[in-house]
């Protein structure tokens, strides 16, 4: 088994800091906050580029999205949608301060629905995420309160550890707090209404705009309380559109993985470091296996690993 390896794209962000290089050794473009790192993307404005993998040899260069235009069936599996692009897009997200306060649209002409779900890395003692509404809050007190620092006492609180995951549904109010680096799978949509923005601006120090109008059309009401997502054994989660699950493997073991060729399978390594035939992959390191692949091995080396795998949903 060969598995496809794509070179992320890294993504400057006011909110943004340098935890990616501290803890996953990324090289960062020098002295810019990146908040974002894209591992896979398919869009006309971003496209992963593809380090190695089944037919990627010196001087060729392939993408993630000619791998979906020409090897659609081989190597994202007899589920993958008849669609333009790679509809799933997968982040690394890095809060040095707070994130806006914030929704994705639903669906609708011309709009690019997300859907989407946090998997945390790293969180500080006091870092916490927007989710939701408290109990008693009235659309009233929302439309007051949008665009200013009214906002947050409105909306309910989470303070996430490691392995924690967060579903967030286009329409969800949400806002992710400074000092946490999660791992965030998406539908393949780069739209955001920002409600409120905590007063931060941009790198020529303007204030991003605001989508007061859009956010209110969007708006999932009422929507209290959310909590985080209850896994079930080794599934995490399952949407219309990815599908995740979490395997914790223990020094000793060794793990037999087969796929029905029905979907690919995109591995992250959230902790520790994994033999996987006879590459090595370490912390924060990601690799594509094909739909069509043979039965591969995985093995932890140390102290056990932790591995998130991504593939379709329904």
């Amino acid at each position: 088994m060969i598995p496809y390896i794509f070179k992320p794209i890294c993504v400057e962000r006011p909110w943004g800091g340098r935890r990616l290089a501290e803890l996953f050794h990324r090289e960062l473009p020098a002295d810019k906050p990146i908040g974002e790192s894209w591992e896979l993307v398919d869009r006309a404005e971003a496209c992963n580029d593809i380090l190695s993998g089944p037919g990627i040899g010196p001087g060729t260069r392939q993408t993630l999205h000619t791998l979906w235009m020409e090897k659609r069936l081989e190597v994202f599996g007899t589920r993958a949608p008849d669609l333009a692009r790679f509809p799933i897009l997968i982040k690394l997200l890095d809060a040095a301060k707070n994130l806006s306060v914030q929704l994705h649209p639903k669906a609708g002409p011309g709009l690019e629905p997300k859907t989407e779900m946090w998997y945390f890395l790293e969180a500080e003692k006091e870092a916490k995420i927007f989710a939701g509404f408290k109990k008693g809050v009235k659309r009233a007190d929302y439309d007051a309160a949008a665009g200013t620092e009214k906002m947050e006492p409105l909306l309910h609180t989470l303070k996430p550890q490691p392995s924690d995951a967060m579903f967030l549904p286009s329409g969800r109010i949400h806002a992710l707090g400074a000092g946490l680096v999660m791992l965030e799978i998406q539908q393949n949509s780069d739209t955001t209404y920002r409600i409120y923005d905590w007063g931060l601006v941009d790198a020529q120090g303007r204030p991003r705009a605001l989508h007061l109008e859009d956010s209110a059309k969007h708006l999932t009401f009422p929507d209290v309380e959310p909590q985080f997502v209850q896994p079930h054994g080794e599934r995490v989660l399952t949407c219309p559109y990815f599908s995740v699950m979490r395997s914790f493997i223990y020094p000793g073991e060794y793990r037999v993985w087969t796929n029905d060729q029905t979907s690919f399978q995109w591995h992250f390594l959230a902790q520790g470091e994994l033999r996987v035939e006879k590459l090595t992959f370490k912390r924060g390191e990601s690799w594509l296996v094909p739909a069509t692949a043979e039965s591969y091995h995985l093995e932890p080396i140390g102290d056990g690993a932790e591995l998130v795998t991504v593939q379709w949903g329904g």
